[in-house]
């Protein structure tokens, strides 16, 4: 690289590794506004722990009557967010950092063998192995299947849900007061005992998601803080972003029995809330010395959204996508609110993606 001058190019001697490491790295490109700059520290603190907390809050509230079809949508919507965060927002940037066409993956033992790849499978299986772990723990703490508990608790769930046939008619009339009434029950713990075990049985999994979410903004917050003519563009993009992704987490979080762990949600809210504006502050920090386009920094971003892509792969489809529709024994057996499942979940999706045109 050293020898390497880019306003003389010899294509006989110029390597593919000088020529893209010339096209990556740059310089720290810092260009001011940092007053918008601390603005998008308590912009985002607050719309990415409102969202959050919101779905949480809400059940927990009896007074504020949400109908039970916004807590489909959120739950919906924020799985289908989650699934394109993974494919558009992780798996895509880990390759355009430390892939087989970039500087780091023309360069030293990354040219040998395709890690970005290698990264991710070892996620999901680890991932996988883990989840599988904590089945069997639960099988054999509690001696039941957790997909039985799954259906007793459904079962407990639909109680709530007025639905009566009509004397005339086989359709199925659904009571606005009960709808009501369904979403702040909804994920009723029971005695202690059932409230614990169906805690323990969704807690590592949802743990898992946030934890690749995390990561994920860790890095986004850093950039926001360093970057330079982007900011403008990243800023408002950002707010929605993280705004989406904390639905789909506040949603998710708010089906948890969470028992007597009355405290954990609030922390859990928190961690999301507070990683981005934290990274932010950071990135403020040394914004003058700073690289994200450095071969260090890429080399990091790239292993990091590696991790949080195989992650947030196997909890979408398999925690999500597939323990909700394919493999769940009570799911909704209405066609219309399945439609509006799944027509929410594409939208959660068919947004997040089109948000990674920017960021």
């Amino acid at each position: 690289m050293s020898s390497f001058d880019p306003t003389n190019v010899n294509l006989n001697t110029a390597s593919e590794e000088d020529v893209l490491c010339y096209l990556a790295i740059s310089g720290n490109d810092y260009n001011g506004h940092l007053g918008a700059r601390i603005s998008s520290i308590f912009v985002i603190l607050f719309v990415s722990s409102a969202f959050t907390v919101f779905p949480v809050v809400s059940k927990r509230m009896p007074g504020w009557k949400i109908p039970f079809s916004v807590y489909i949508f959120a739950r919906y919507f924020g799985t289908g967010v989650i699934v394109a965060t993974a494919f558009i927002h992780l798996l895509d940037p880990a390759y355009k950092r430390i892939g087989p066409k970039t500087c780091v993956g023309q360069s030293g033992y990354w040219a040998e063998y395709s890690w970005c790849a290698a990264i991710v499978l070892v996620s999901v299986v680890i991932i996988f192995l883990m989840d599988l772990a904590a089945e069997v723990y639960v099988e054999h703490k509690y001696g039941v299947h957790k997909d039985e508990d799954a259906t007793e608790a459904f079962v407990q769930h639909e109680h709530h849900l007025d639905v009566q046939p009509a004397p005339d008619t086989e359709k199925e009339v659904v009571n606005p007061t009960s709808t009501e009434k369904r979403v702040n029950t909804w994920g009723s713990e029971g005695d202690s005992t059932t409230a614990e075990k169906s805690f323990r049985q969704q807690i590592s999994a949802f743990l898992l998601l946030e934890f690749g979410i995390i990561f994920h903004s860790v890095i986004i917050g850093l950039n926001l803080g360093v970057t330079g003519s982007e900011f403008s563009t990243l800023y408002p993009v950002l707010v929605f972003h993280q705004s989406f992704e904390g639905l789909g987490i506040g949603a998710r979080m708010s089906a948890i029995p969470f028992g007597k762990h009355t405290w954990l949600p609030w922390i859990l809210c928190a961690a999301y809330g507070l990683t981005t504006p934290i990274s932010i502050a950071i990135g403020l920090g040394v914004r003058t010395t700073y690289n994200p386009d450095s071969k260090v920094s890429l080399i990091i971003q790239g292993v990091l959204n590696a991790v949080s892509a195989g992650i947030l792969i196997y909890t979408g489809l398999v925690e999500l996508l597939a323990r909700d529709f394919l493999f769940d024994p009570c799911r909704t057996k209405r066609r219309s609110r399945l439609l509006f499942m799944v027509g929410c979940t594409l939208l959660g999706a068919g947004i997040m993606a089109l948000i990674g045109k920017w960021a």
